[in-house]
């Protein structure tokens, strides 16, 4: 069993889609081990997405990031990170696989409705962020 990191982003969360998200997640046989709801301060969005740095798009990302509240999920199932990429679809929904989570309810690049780790190293790391050190 292997775990993973998804946020449903503030676009998703004001439109009341949390459970949707959710629903797909189980369908896919993810287990749910750990959930919250946050609203990210613009320090903790910038630590988060630290990688990003000297990027154009990370002040727009920040901005995003903390407008509203978004939801954090520790995901378990097999494979999880790259099963989970795959459920997720392509960072832009236009180029979204049909019948991903992107494609159905993401809006644009930027508000894509989810985010999800891209690797086992970095669901640790993000894991961490979020629910400590022991959630690893």
């Amino acid at each position: 069993m292997s775990k993973t990191l998804l946020i449903i982003k503030p676009d998703a969360t004001e439109r009341n889609l949390i459970g949707h998200v959710i629903n797909r997640l189980e369908k896919a046989r993810f287990t749910v081990a750990d959930i919250r709801m946050v609203h990210l301060t613009d320090q903790q969005a910038r630590k988060f997405y630290a990688v990003h740095e000297g990027k154009p798009f990370l002040d727009s990302l920040v901005a995003f990031m903390t407008s509203g509240r978004v939801v954090p999920m520790l995901l378990e199932k097999d494979n999880a990170v790259e099963d989970l990429r795959a459920l997720i679809g392509a960072t832009n929904p236009e180029k979204a696989a049909c019948g991903t989570i992107r494609d159905e309810i993401g809006r644009d690049i930027e508000k894509n409705s989810v985010h999800a780790s891209d690797s086992d190293e970095n669901a640790a790391t993000e894991i961490g962020f979020f629910f400590g050190p022991d959630a690893i």
